[in-house]
Order: structure tokens, then C-alpha cells, then sequence
């Protein structure tokens, strides 16, 4: 291994510990972090094969443990109340993959900007979009949301504005929220196979690393969370999403000039 390689593997690392210490205590995506933070170091569809399988283990953990159930009860506890929505993710999931392979990746990366600007500017404003939760809006929201979450893994800011009218208790929105998203990994995972089987074995062992850090540093946030104020870290999340953004938007535009 090079040095170069060297310094880039503990960049990564570095950006994983992060975003998996910070959504412990937060609770925001860190999908969304370190696919925006590897998107101006990789190829977008590139940088979507390494987050899957830390991102798959995390939205598993999340969805299936704690709550006072056991890792079955959640699963059919949440599985039978929200299926439709699980369901039109992940087939919304599946066609937004695709588009990483059917479409320019400068043009992804411009929806992704796009995206994270209102995700961001809606925080700023405190401005928390509800939808109505009605059968057709459910199915508009979680298939659109899929489509976003499985191009750019950024799910999480279409899905909310329906979740936030569904339900007001915050571990039911993070239980569904977490088990849409790990749906929108196993679409992934279907339709980007060739790239994933394609990757080396460095790359593999990359991906062990960082999905051992991943956990580790979210659990550690999730202890930590008791003791920190949770507003600065969403500001600070917040703060990270603008720069990273601003950095994917400019090179959308650039790619394209």
C-alpha cells in the first residue's frame, strides 16, 4: 500500500467515525454524510458501492434492535404497520439505482446538491414539511423517496416530510424511517451487483474496516447521547452537509461547463 493510499484509507475512516459518532447522537443520516463527503473523492456510483454494506449494517441495527422488542418483534411489529411504504421504497429504491447506470453521474450529482440545499435550508428555518397521511400520498412519497434514496442515498429528506404526519412518537419515525432505508440498500445491492462483485479485495477489506468503525463509533454516540446536547450536533451535521454540498453542486456544474 502506498502512502497516498494510506492517507486515503484514514481519510475514510475518519469520515465514517464522524458521521457514525455524530448520527448516534443525533440521529441524522449518515448515508447521506459519507456518500456526499466520498462523492468529491469518487465516481458517484463508486462512492454508492462503498457506503452499502456500513449503511446496510446501521439501518439494520437501528430498525431491529432497542425499543423494548426484540429484533423479530420489530421486525414484524413495523413490517405489518408500514409494508405498503417498505414496499413503495423499494421498488422506488430499485428504479433509482438504475438511474446510476442509465444516467450521467453529473447529473445525479446535481440532484444530490439540490437535495441537501433543501434538506439544509429547511433545518436552518425550522421549518418541518408535513405531508397528509393518506393511502395515495404514502405510496407517491415512498416511491419518489425511493427513487432519490437510490440514485443519491438521500431518502431520508423525501420520506421524513411523510413520516413526521404518520406518526408523532420520534422511535417509530426512526424504526420506519431505518427500515425503508436498509430496503433501499438490499435494491442497491440487486441491481449494482456487477460493480459490487467487481470490487478488489483490497476494497472489500476497505469496506470490513469501515463498516467495524461505523458500528463502533454509532454506539459510542449513542451512549454519548444522554450527556451532549443533541441541537449542536445537528448544526454541526448541518454545517458539514453545507460544505459538502456546495463542494458536489460545484463539481456538477463544472462537469457539465
Amino acid at each position: 500500500m502506498t502512502d497516498s493510499d494510506s492517507t486515503q484509507t484514514l481519510l475514510l475512516m475518519a469520515v465514517f467515525a464522524v458521521a457514525s459518532l455524530l448520527h448516534g447522537i443525533s440521529g441524522l443520516g449518515v448515508t447521506l454524510v459519507t456518500t456526499t463527503a466520498l462523492a468529491s473523492m469518487y465516481p458517484l456510483p463508486h462512492a454508492i458501492v462503498l457506503v452499502i454494506f456500513p449503511s446496510l449494517l446501521l439501518n439494520a441495527m437501528t430498525w431491529l434492535s432497542g425499543g423494548g422488542r426484540s429484533i423479530w418483534q420489530n421486525f414484524t411489529y413495523y413490517g405489518r404497520r408500514y409494508w405498503l411504504l417498505a414496499l413503495t421504497s423499494l421498488l422506488g429504491s430499485i428504479l433509482g439505482a438504475k438511474l446510476l447506470l442509465w444516467i450521467d453521474s453529473t447529473y445525479i450529482l446535481l440532484v444530490l446538491a439540490t437535495v441537501i440545499g433543501f434538506y439544509v435550508i429547511s433545518a436552518l428555518l425550522g421549518k418541518q414539511i408535513r405531508l397528509p397521511d393518506t393511502k395515495p400520498v404514502l405510496i407517491i412519497v415512498g416511491f419518489s423517496a425511493g427513487i432519490i434514496g437510490g440514485a443519491t442515498n438521500a431518502m431520508s429528506t423525501i420520506l421524513m416530510m411523510y413520516l413526521l404526519s404518520a406518526s408523532s412518537d420520534k422511535n417509530t419515525i426512526a424504526k420506519v424511517g431505518n427500515m425503508c432505508y436498509f430496503l433501499g440498500k438490499v435494491a442497491q445491492i440487486i441491481v449494482l451487483r456487477e460493480p459490487i462483485m467487481a470490487l478488489s479485495n483490497n476494497e472489500w477489506q476497505l469496506i470490513g474496516l469501515l463498516s467495524i468503525m461505523s458500528i463502533v463509533a454509532l454506539l459510542i454516540g449513542i451512549r454519548l447521547r444522554r450527556f451532549l446536547p443533541q441541537a449542536r450536533f445537528r448544526q454541526l451535521i448541518l454545517l458539514i452537509l453545507s460544505v459538502l454540498g456546495i463542494r458536489v453542486g460545484w463539481q456538477g456544474i463544472t462537469a457539465l461547463l
